[in-house]
């Protein structure tokens, strides 16, 4: 996998925990009202999320296949 795909699939995975957290009623950001951190919460998953939707992640042998041949054929920025 490529560096890309590594830190968004790290962001993510502590979107949805942070959001599994709030549900539970835990406080993961110490300081702050629950009213704001479950706004907060809500807004980076739903944007971490579509971020996550919308790009395009090599991740299937399938995959980087399609990704060698994109590279191979200059149809990609990807590294």
């Amino acid at each position: 996998m490529d560096k890309g795909t590594i830190i968004r699939s790290v962001v993510l995975i502590l979107a949805l925990i942070n959001q599994l957290l709030m549900a539970n009623g835990l406080t993961p950001i110490p300081g702050t009202e629950d009213a704001w951190g479950e706004i907060l919460a809500t807004i980076f998953t739903a944007v971490i999320s579509a971020w996550t939707f919308f790009k395009n992640n090599f991740i299937t042998p399938k995959g980087q296949k399609q990704k060698e041949v994109l590279q191979r054929e200059g149809l990609t920025k990807a590294k």
